[in-house]
């Protein structure tokens, strides 16, 4: 099923954010996966990726099965611009790490919505998870605060 986006433009900041998906205040995405009982991929939002930049590698904790929770650092991801450990949003059973990253981890910032997933759980997004409404207004805030503490062009992207 093709996706429906929202626009969202914050001064120099422009992305289209998937409408059914869940976000997290952590700027983790979170969808169901059709045809599949309580499987849902995560990855980074487009706002995210713009932070780490490319990514050249990833690295998952958890054992496929083994439980997982909102807060437990699950790996790590290593970008062009900055490394970063990876939260799960999610509780449940982790499901595995995206096996294509390891061929080409830069698919996470050109296609972040569909083939550049993280990892997936079989369980339930966190409860303080976002739509998209609520995703955006907390963006929004997140960039105006930025550009406040005089971070300018780091909250500038391409969609």
């Amino acid at each position: 099923m093709p996706l429906n986006f929202i626009r969202f433009k914050h001064a120099r900041f422009s992305a289209r954010f998937p409408d059914t998906f869940r976000y997290s205040r952590s700027h983790y995405w979170m969808s169901k996966v059709e045809g599949e009982e309580n499987l849902w991929r995560v990855g980074f939002t487009k706002f995210a990726t713009r932070m780490l930049g490319e990514l050249v590698d990833c690295e998952w904790k958890p054992a496929e099965g083994g439980p997982v929770a909102p807060g437990d650092n699950i790996g790590w991801v290593e970008g062009f611009k900055a490394a970063s450990d990876v939260y799960c949003v999610m509780n449940g059973a982790f499901a595995g790490g995206n096996p294509h990253l390891k061929v080409d981890a830069c698919i996470v910032r050109s296609d972040p919505y569909e083939q550049g997933w993280l990892y997936s759980v079989r369980g339930e997004p966190e409860e303080e998870s976002l739509d998209v409404h609520g995703y955006i207004a907390l963006l929004s805030a997140t960039i105006q605060r930025m550009a406040e503490e005089g971070h300018g062009e780091e909250g500038a992207a391409e969609e």
